[in-house]
């Protein structure tokens, strides 16, 4: 990408929280940024365009990327960050509910991945950044549908920038740890919840609570996402923030036990 003029972005779930915190960053770097949301918003500055745009349906998907192409005729850069969060035993959840979360969180990012990748290939350039989480690599306990999602989207980037290299185009995650955005209060709840994961519920609630209140600002998670839409010679994953950076060299180099323990004290979960 020239420094000077980066090229064209496409930014989902751009409304709020990390994804707005991106446009402008973007926006800022030189790009020229369209950002998605579920509903029409908008623009958030003179150049962040919103467009409407439901991940869990293909038609919305292809008109999104079809109004982009149309109006600034490629796709340079592309950030997969639109997503929800699930809260709760992984037992509290039905089946319908954990399909759900994969439709937004794992699907939507394919649906719009597939919808941009021709007219990367046709450029014969582009650059995909997905937006994991520390918990696309260690354990989410109460969150083991949402991390699951994660999980995925690690695998499936990793793989995805072996077949896209002969095009010119790279892959790369970027991993958060906690984050001061809304994402807390916009969780969803367990669908069949069950008492004998209440205490346990309560305790993770409080514990998550006061790890949000010290977790980074959006705009930490932005500058990382910038960092990897740039960087000459793109790496697989870029943690973002220094947390999420403490618990990637955990994660790779303390023992598998010592981890174990090590997260469950934390959380307040008995060891």
């Amino acid at each position: 990408m020239n420094k000077t003029n980066p090229g064209v972005a496409l930014v989902t779930g751009a409304s709020s929280g990390i994804g707005r915190a991106t446009a402008q960053a973007l926006q800022s770097a030189g790009f020229r940024v369209f950002g998605t949301s579920r509903r029409p918003a908008p623009k958030q500055s003179d150049s962040v365009t919103m467009l409407a745009c439901d991940m869990t349906d293909d038609a919305s998907v292809a008109k999104m990327v079809e109004s982009v192409l149309a109006e600034a005729g490629r796709i340079d850069l592309l950030v997969n960050n639109a997503g929800m969060g699930l809260f709760g035993g992984a037992e509290e959840s039905s089946t319908a509910q954990a399909q759900a979360l994969f439709d937004v969180n794992v699907f939507g990012v394919l649906r719009v991945t597939n919808a941009v990748l021709p007219a990367m290939r046709r450029q014969g350039k582009g650059r995909i950044i997905n937006l994991s989480s520390v918990q696309g690599f260690i354990p989410g306990p109460y969150f083991a549908l949402y991390a699951s999602t994660k999980h995925a989207i690690e695998g499936y980037s990793e793989s995805l920038d072996h077949e896209l290299r002969p095009f010119g185009i790279r892959v790369s995650l970027v991993e958060p740890a906690y984050t001061r955005t809304s994402f807390e209060d916009n969780l969803a709840a367990p669908d069949q919840l069950l008492d004998v994961y209440d205490s346990a519920r309560a305790g993770m609630t409080i514990a998550v609570r006061k790890a949000m209140e010290k977790g980074d600002a959006p705009e930490v998670v932005a500058k990382t996402i910038l960092a990897a839409a740039i960087d000459p010679a793109p790496k697989k994953r870029y943690a973002a923030g220094k947390m999420a950076r403490q618990v990637s060299l955990l994660r790779r180099f303390v023992p598998a036990s010592a981890f174990d323990k090590s997260l469950r004290k934390q959380l307040g979960l008995p060891v």
